[in-house]
């Protein structure tokens, strides 16, 4: 009855041609659910079975995201993509209103000393996760609209600026300094691929620069993780303890580990493990060889995302274009950030690794943007979805498979 409702609204699940997807950037996405699966099982067993007496409790939990993750990216292949650009000025709203909504006592909930999560009876929500796609589908609708101001006058370049400074602030308020810098740094790569001029762009990185230069000054906390992460075994049992535990970790997996379930690490050495540190864990069990097949992996499904955005602007679908660019720059900050506090080459930040680390709102969103990515590659390649198309019969009819 559903699909019989859905028809006349083809998308990449309900066509003529019958399931239509990117396969490649599927595969690539469920691969990467599938080791995320399979290592939190084993990163988070020793602390689940000494804090519910269940090894597999932290499993269990994961798979559910892992099934609503599924769901969303299903939800969101089907709604064209012209319903999110008339929806972005909403999607901004409810940005804005989520971030603040966490800041109120009784609505937040504090976990580590800072207030990310809104706390439902069984699940939490950040917010963060969410307000960092909807920045990215409104400053792609900005980018599509103001395209000549952007690129001409300074005007242009700096009123997204009026919108990304208070939610920035809103974030540091949380605080969450890491996911401030992959938002600020996903729309900065947007202004520029929508055609700021280089120094105008130049101007922006070094104001960024002062920027974290100054907001690193302003909380002691900040400086002392900016300071150990140069030498973590100056204060390896204080401030140190997270990185010089990751590094342990990498150091007793040599070349192809010690074997999936045999970290020692993980049991109750290295904080975190199954969240922020899953990716030391991994290193610790696969080895160099296998932190380097995920690295791959990485890079194919973020290449493959930006690929998508360059089809998109080659079929002339703009906003669909920089939506793409913006959600594969969204990945590639949280990979860099993630990997490079994990391996010392960045202060320790609480910020998690997409589709590995445990986490119910990282996950579920990270399956949307799969989804609306791979709505993007299909009306891109069929130049069906848009609200100006006429649909027919000769719409659903049988086409060979594409070749991207």
């Amino acid at each position: 009855m559903i699909f019989g409702i859905l028809k006349p609204y083809p998308s990449p699940l309900i066509s003529g041609r019958g399931i239509d997807l990117d396969f490649p950037l599927l595969a690539g996405c469920l691969a990467l659910l599938g080791l995320g699966l399979v290592m939190i099982t084993s990163a988070s067993s020793e602390v689940a079975a000494a804090q519910s007496g269940n090894p597999l409790y932290h499993m269990y939990r994961h798979l559910v995201y892992v099934f609503l993750g599924l769901v969303a990216c299903g939800a969101t292949m089907m709604v064209p993509i012209a319903t999110w650009q008339r929806m972005g000025f909403m999607m901004l709203l409810g940005a804005f209103g989520l971030l603040v909504m966490v800041l109120v006592p009784g609505i937040g909930r504090e976990v580590n000393g800072s207030m990310r999560w809104i706390g439902f009876s069984f699940f939490n929500v950040q917010p963060s996760e969410i307000a960092k796609v909807f920045v990215v589908i409104y400053l792609a609708g900005y980018l599509v609209r103001r395209q000549t101001e952007v690129r001409e006058s300074w005007m242009g370049f700096f009123k997204p600026f009026i919108v990304l400074l208070p939610m920035a602030g809103l974030l540091l308020m949380e605080p969450d300094f890491g996911a401030t810098v992959v938002m600020m740094g996903a729309a900065a790569a947007m202004l520029f691929l929508g055609g700021v001029g280089l120094f105008r762009f130049s101007l922006m990185v070094v104001l960024a620069v002062v920027a974290v230069f100054v907001l690193v000054q302003a909380q002691p906390y900040r400086m002392a993780r900016l300071i150990t992460f140069t030498d973590p075994w100056s204060d390896q049992f204080g401030s140190g303890y997270q990185l010089t535990q990751a590094l342990i970790a990498f150091g007793r997996g040599e070349w192809l580990g010690v074997g999936l379930g045999n970290s020692v690490q993980k049991q109750f050495y290295l904080p975190e493990a199954h969240t922020d540190f899953v990716f030391s864990v991994l290193a610790e069990e696969l080895g160099v060889v296998g932190s380097l097949v995920t690295i791959a992996l990485f890079v194919f499904v973020t290449v493959r995302a930006l690929y998508i955005g360059l089809w998109a602007e080659k079929a002339k679908q703009f906003f669909a274009a920089y939506m793409a660019f913006g959600l594969a720059f969204l990945w590639i900050g949280q990979f860099l950030i993630n990997i490079g506090v994990n391996v010392g080459l960045l202060p320790t930040k609480g910020l998690t690794l997409p589709f590995l680390s445990y986490g119910g709102s990282s996950l579920v969103i990270c399956c949307a943007c799969v989804g609306l990515l791979l709505r993007i590659e299909w009306e891109s390649r069929t130049h069906l979805g848009s609200e100006e198309h006429e649909f027919s019969e000769s719409d659903f009819a049988e086409e060979p498979a594409h070749g991207r």
